[in-house]
């Protein structure tokens, strides 16, 4: 199986000075491109425990500003864990449709409570319950144990009244320290233009040889 690919590349004097603003950039296109990019914020966040033992696994982003990218999970969770043993991670948007990929390389931290609270509300009922229900990455008996702490929330909290913030839910701030831009291009001549974090210098942008 291979595919080739047929797109206009990038060129280091045509990107932005701020990562951000080029992902922001290509963000919306992502997100313009209706019917290709299927969840054009789903990415795949990598995390690795005290050992260096890596785990992957797909996450929605839920924000970004000048500060990092944002994304929520309950804080017991293998990925949180992971995160509070060593905060380095890294985070790839893979908008195949586009032959594109953004790949991000940085910390992560835990976002204040107030801002946890505010996106929780936010969320549709049923996700708020469902945030509740789940002791994320625990083993579970069967999936009816999972449905009956589900219907005993639903039951507590019926639709229309407000579901509190569970404690031990809540977000994850991913402060880059590096973005790359992969442009797939023709004959795996790809484009690979990546900024790096001075300190106290700002950003400096390179290309990679792909």
């Amino acid at each position: 199986m291979r595919e080739q690919y047929v797109t206009d590349g990038l060129a280091e004097a045509a990107l932005p000075g701020d990562p951000l603003e080029q992902f922001a950039l290509w963000f919306k296109e992502a997100a313009r491109a209706t019917g290709a990019v299927h969840e054009p914020n789903a990415m795949v966040v990598s995390t690795a425990d005290a050992e260096g033992r890596p785990s992957s696994r797909t996450v929605l982003l839920k924000g970004f500003d000048e500060r990092g990218f944002v994304f929520f999970t309950n804080y017991e969770s293998r990925k949180a864990r992971e995160l509070s043993a060593n905060p380095y991670v890294s985070l790839l948007f893979p908008w195949h449709p586009m032959a594109r990929q953004v790949i991000v390389s940085g910390t992560a931290a835990r976002v204040a409570r107030e801002e946890t609270v505010a996106y929780f509300r936010t969320r549709p009922h049923g996700s708020q319950l469902g945030a509740w229900a789940s002791a994320q990455s625990s083993v579970l008996t069967s999936r009816r144990e999972l449905d009956r702490a589900y219907a005993d929330l639903a039951a507590r909290y019926p639709e229309g009244e407000q579901v509190p913030a569970p404690p031990n839910w809540g977000g994850f701030r991913v402060t880059p320290t590096a973005v790359e831009f992969w442009q797939g291009r023709s004959d795996r001549l790809h484009d690979r233009l990546r900024y790096v974090r001075e300190a106290g210098q700002g950003w400096h942008l390179e290309r990679l040889s792909p």
